[in-house]
C-alpha cells in the first residue's frame, strides 16, 4: 500500500484553498454528481496480510461463537496507522446475532417496516448521551454476552487478551447515509482497542490522522469485515462519507429466493433468530448497512469520575447526508434524530 500521489496532490491544494483536506476529500467521495473516481480507495484484499496470535482463541471457543478458526482468518495492517487491522472472517451467524441483540421488530406490519426503514443507531451496554457526548453508570443495560464473546475473540488474537465489552453503538445506513468526521474519545480507558463490524452493503471508510486538517486514507470495508483500531491508531479522526453496493459474493447472508436461518453450531453461544425475523433482516441487509462498534469504556478498577466530561470532537452518530459541523460536532440531537433506541 503506497500513498496516492493524486490524494497528496488533493490535500494540499485543499489546505492551500483554506479548508481543511479532511472535510474536502469526505466531500469529494460524498460527491453524487459527478461520481468520485475510487481509483485510489484500498482494497485490503490486494494487501499483504499480518500475522494474528493463533494460539489465542482455541478452534472450539472459535466455533461456539460463530468464527472460523483463527489460522484462516485474513489480517491486515494499514501501513502508517499502527494498530489498524481489518480482516474478513464474519459470516451470517453474525449479522443474524446482531439482529437478535438490536432489532425486534414484528414482520409483515406496515408500522414494523416504516419504524425499521427510520431506524438510524442503538446502543448497548452503557447507553452514549448524544447531547453531552458521555457515558454514565446511571445509563446501562448488561451487555449481550455472544457479542461481548466474539469482541473477546477477536482482540485476543490481534494481541489485546482481556477486552472487556462495555458499550456498543450500531449505526443503521441507507444508500445515501453518511458518517461524519469525528474521534472516538468518550471511553475513560483509550489503551483498548475500539472494533468495528460490518455487515450488509459496503462502505468508504477515511482514517485520517490525530489532527482533523491531516489528509485522510480511503479504504473499503465490505460485509463480513472486522477492523480494530487500536494503539496510536485508537484516536485518530475517521468518517464513513459513501454507502456503496456491496459486491457480488460479499453479503454476510443469502440473497433472493428461499431464505433458511442457518443452523446452530453445537455449544454456540449465538441466540436463535425466528425465521420471520431473518425474512425481515435478510430484506433489510439487501439495501442498507449495519456496522457495529464495541468498546471497553473503563480501565479494570476504574470508575465514572463524579463530574462527567463532555468530549466536543467526538461524534459516532450518523447522519443522512453531509453535516458534520464546526469541529466534528452533531448537529442533531438525541430528541430529533430519526427512530433510535436503547436495547434492554
Amino acid at each position: 500500500m503506497q500513498d496516492s500521489d493524486v490524494m497528496a496532490k488533493m490535500a494540499a491544494s485543499m489546505v492551500e484553498g483554506g479548508e481543511d483536506s479532511f472535510r474536502k476529500i469526505f466531500k469529494f467521495y460524498r460527491r453524487r454528481n459527478p461520481p468520485p473516481d475510487l481509483s485510489d480507495v484500498i482494497d485490503f484484499s490486494r494487501c499483504a496480510p499480518v500475522n494474528l496470535d493463533t494460539a489465542a482463541v482455541s478452534d472450539v471457543e472459535a466455533t461456539r461463537v460463530g468464527l472460523q478458526p483463527v489460522r484462516e482468518w485474513r489480517a491486515f495492517g494499514l501501513r502508517g496507522h499502527p494498530g489498524t487491522r481489518s480482516r474478513q472472517s464474519l459470516n451470517k451467524v453474525w449479522m443474524r446475532a446482531v439482529w437478535f441483540n438490536s432489532v425486534r421488530l414484528p414482520a409483515g406490519k406496515r408500522e414494523a417496516r416504516t419504524l425499521l426503514e427510520r431506524l438510524r443507531w442503538v446502543t448497548l451496554g452503557y447507553h452514549y448521551n448524544w447531547d453531552t457526548k458521555t457515558y454514565s453508570p446511571s445509563s446501562h443495560t448488561p451487555f449481550p454476552r455472544d457479542l461481548h464473546l466474539l469482541s473477546a475473540h477477536v482482540t485476543a488474537a490481534c494481541g489485546f487478551p482481556g477486552f472487556i465489552s462495555e458499550a456498543g453503538i450500531l449505526n443503521y445506513y441507507r444508500s445515501d447515509s453518511s458518517l461524519g468526521i469525528h474521534v472516538d474519545e468518550s471511553e475513560l480507558d483509550h489503551t483498548r482497542p475500539l472494533l468495528s463490524f460490518s455487515f450488509g452493503q459496503s462502505a468508504i471508510f477515511l482514517l485520517g490522522g490525530p489532527r482533523r486538517q491531516d489528509p485522510p486514507r480511503a479504504m473499503l470495508m465490505h460485509s463480513g469485515d472486522v477492523m480494530v483500531m487500536s494503539g496510536p491508531s485508537r484516536l485518530l479522526y475517521h468518517a464513513v462519507p459513501r454507502i456503496l453496493p456491496a459486491p457480488p459474493g460479499r453479503l454476510a447472508l443469502e440473497t433472493g429466493g428461499s431464505i433458511q436461518t442457518p443452523p446452530p453450531q453445537e455449544g454456540s453461544v449465538v441466540e436463535p433468530v425466528s425465521e420471520e425475523e431473518w425474512a425481515v433482516c435478510s430484506r433489510y441487509i439487501q439495501s442498507s448497512r449495519v456496522n457495529v462498534t464495541v468498546r471497553q469504556v473503563l480501565a479494570p478498577g476504574q470508575k465514572f469520575p463524579e463530574t462527567p466530561r463532555s468530549h466536543q470532537t467526538t461524534d459516532p452518530g450518523q447522519t443522512d447526508g453531509y453535516d458534520d459541523g464546526e469541529n466534528g460536532k452533531r448537529k442533531r440531537s438525541s430528541s430529533d434524530s430519526p427512530y433510535a433506541a436503547e436495547t434492554h
